[in-house]
């Protein structure tokens, strides 16, 4: 008896610490990723290949055992799910290229769910009950408001000051690569859905090896970054050339340090997700990593003081309450209080 209390007590530190470190850590990978892509619009696909080059590394050494380990999962498998993982990895980080803000690009990503159903339906041929509908519509709809109203900020950095004319021409041009970035986006959204639904039968069929599947996902990919290696190098300079910081004892150039931060905290937000994947239901995974994507967003918005109306914040509020319900967290959430409710009144 007391060998099981010391387990379960042990289970909920490690969860407990799970959804702490999930906070912290993709908290603050998210503010360092938004350092990162004010420092340079164009650094996404350097940071992106560093993120996998530090996973593969250190899953090479962990989970591969130095390329003794055998796999659980067919080689041909991990090929197919690595394409879908590098494109929609790449294709996000690739949309800050394209005057997206972050405030947006967290928005975006929210409607993780609304992709994941339409995919459900489409290739699963899966059928939903009402409220999931109701809740893809609140996240569509609350998607395509912040879309809209982002539209009209829309302005790339420049140098110099132009006639009216000249403006005009260039906020055009400015909008059409906006459009391009929102047509990544949603892009990258489906593609991340489709992996999902790949996932989910991968693991059904073989069993459940997340560090495995981690691992290959990021060390197979990197082979694809060879074709932007001119791209990576250039980044990597204009990253040496920014201007010198002291950071607890070393002097390095700012783009370097927030580039450190931003994989490092990106090895601990994946790591913890992952490890709250074993220890919770997929209800309270859901819920922490929604809500941690609401608390990147106020921070993103209150910090770095990026544009945000009243009409992205009733767009936000839809996207978080369409996810609540998707979730059903809501539905049960109300549950809890109306029992006692129908209890009150039996007693009277």
């Amino acid at each position: 008896m007391f060998f099981k209390k010391c387990q379960i007590f042990k289970m909920n530190v490690k969860a407990a610490m799970a959804i702490t470190m999930v906070f912290v850590g993709c908290c603050s990978n998210v503010v360092f990723l938004e350092m990162v892509v004010k420092e340079d619009p164009g650094a996404g696909n350097l940071a992106t290949f560093l993120q996998f080059l530090l996973i593969a590394v250190v899953g090479f050494c962990t989970v591969g055992k130095f390329g003794t380990a055998k796999r659980n999962i067919p080689f041909k498998q991990y090929l197919l799910l690595v394409g879908f993982f590098w494109t929609s990895s790449v294709a996000n980080n690739y949309a800050f290229d394209f005057n997206i803000s972050m405030p947006l690009h967290m928005i975006f990503r929210a409607g993780s769910l609304m992709a994941n159903m339409a995919m459900g339906v489409w290739i699963l041929k899966k059928r939903y009950p009402p409220l999931k509908y109701l809740a893809v519509f609140m996240i569509s709809a609350g998607i395509a408001i912040c879309t809209i109203v982002s539209s009209g900020d829309v302005k790339a950095p420049r140098e110099t000051h132009e006639d009216a004319a000249e403006e005009e021409r260039l906020k055009f041009i400015d909008w059409l690569w906006w459009c391009l970035g929102i047509a990544i986006l949603t892009f990258a959204l489906f593609v991340s859905a489709r992996m999902g639904i790949f996932q989910e039968s991968l693991y059904s069929k073989h069993g459940k090896h997340p560090w495995e599947a981690l691992y290959y996902t990021h060390l197979l990919p990197l082979i694809f970054w060879l074709p932007t290696t001119s791209n990576i190098i250039g980044h990597v300079k204009l990253a040496t050339e920014t201007p010198l910081i002291d950071f607890l004892g070393f002097t390095l150039p700012r783009q370097v340090l927030w580039l450190i931060l931003y994989v490092m905290t990106q090895g601990i937000c994946i790591s913890s997700v992952y490890v709250l994947t074993t220890e919770c239901a997929s209800l309270t995974v859901t819920l922490t990593v929604t809500l941690r994507k609401f608390v990147s967003l106020l921070f993103s918005i209150m910090y770095f003081r990026n544009p945000f109306t009243l009409g992205h914040w009733f767009g936000t509020l839809l996207v978080f309450i369409g996810t609540l319900i998707f979730t059903e967290i809501l539905q049960k959430t109300v549950a809890i209080f109306l029992p006692a409710k129908k209890d009150a009144k039996k007693k009277e």
